[in-house]
């Protein structure tokens, strides 16, 4: 088959059809597809049958992977492959069923920040024949474009924190389940400091760099003055313009950039309907190195 890359329409996204992802890639058409996922902010692969070996092979393409800080729900043979589920079996779960249910950027609060993401559906939740379990995106080099003027002088050369604790902390106020970070799992995950319009390696566009899951301070201006414009970048990143949904369908391989997007699970199901993903996180050591995708 020809590989066709269509856009959705949407404000993120494109459909690719032609291509088998257990199968080695020519360097060529890796290469397409790292530009695409670039250009779009995420790419969808219908109908694929991915093993976790065949996921971890396909993703490591893109850079170096990453393992969870708690170590659970790691595939025993491939810990880099991670199950995101609410399935539960003699009781236990099966995998992590909060992931991501709040705007953010994955790996922003690292020094080596995130590239893309890679999921494989394995477990689509429906209801009167409709998908759920919805991943939201937006649009960050448009939400950079669509800033101000005043608001891009200001902030120019100005730089964001990051802080992976935000995120989890959030999630284990709102009752997931989850614990508290220990002090030896913060000391893994340190706070990081990024530009907060961040230059994108493969499109060498601006990028909005901040993003209310883990950016905590703009820190070259007082903390009110900060508060305040954090509050009005999030706000703006998140505009109808800026943002899409994406409805899933078992099979699904979806690829997005994080450098050039933001994310959200919906959790729009309950525990009798059952969701099931696998996971791997790319990290962006490779994406910023002369020669890539080619080499």
């Amino acid at each position: 088959m020809t590989i066709e890359i269509k856009p959705t329409g949407e404000p993120v996204g494109a459909i690719v059809t032609g291509l088998d992802l257990s199968a080695a890639l020519p360097v060529k058409t890796f290469a397409t597809l790292v530009r695409a996922v670039s250009r779009h902010g995420f790419l969808s692969f219908p109908s694929q049958k991915l093993n976790p070996e065949q996921l971890k092979r396909f993703s490591e393409r893109f850079g170096g992977l990453q393992t969870s800080v708690s170590g659970l729900f790691n595939d025993p043979e491939y810990p880099e492959v991670m199950t995101l589920s609410n399935m539960s079996k003699d009781g236990s779960p099966l995998g992590l069923s909060d992931a991501g249910q709040d705007w953010h950027t994955d790996m922003s609060y690292s020094r080596t920040i995130g590239f893309v993401n890679v999921l494989h559906a394995l477990h689509v939740p429906k209801r009167n024949g409709v998908p759920l379990g919805d991943t939201c995106f937006a649009n960050m080099h448009a939400a950079y474009e669509g800033l101000p003027d005043e608001i891009k002088t200001r902030l120019k050369g100005k730089t964001v924190t990051h802080d992976f604790n935000k995120f989890w902390s959030k999630a284990v106020a709102s009752g997931s389940g989850r614990a508290p970070l220990t002090p030896e799992q913060k000391a893994k995950r340190p706070p990081s400091v990024h530009p907060i319009f961040l230059d994108h390696p493969i499109t060498n566009q601006k990028v909005l760099y901040a993003n209310p899951g883990y950016a905590i301070r703009i820190n070259e201006l007082p903390e009110y003055e900060s508060n305040r414009i954090l509050s009005f970048l999030f706000e703006h990143q998140l505009k109808d313009q800026y943002t899409t949904n994406y409805h899933w369908e078992v099979g699904d391989v979806l690829i997005w950039d994080n450098i050039g997007t933001l994310h959200k699970a919906i959790a729009d199901y309950d525990t009798d309907e059952a969701r099931m993903m696998i996971r791997c996180q790319v990290m962006a050591d490779r994406v910023f190195e002369p020669g890539f995708p080619e080499t």
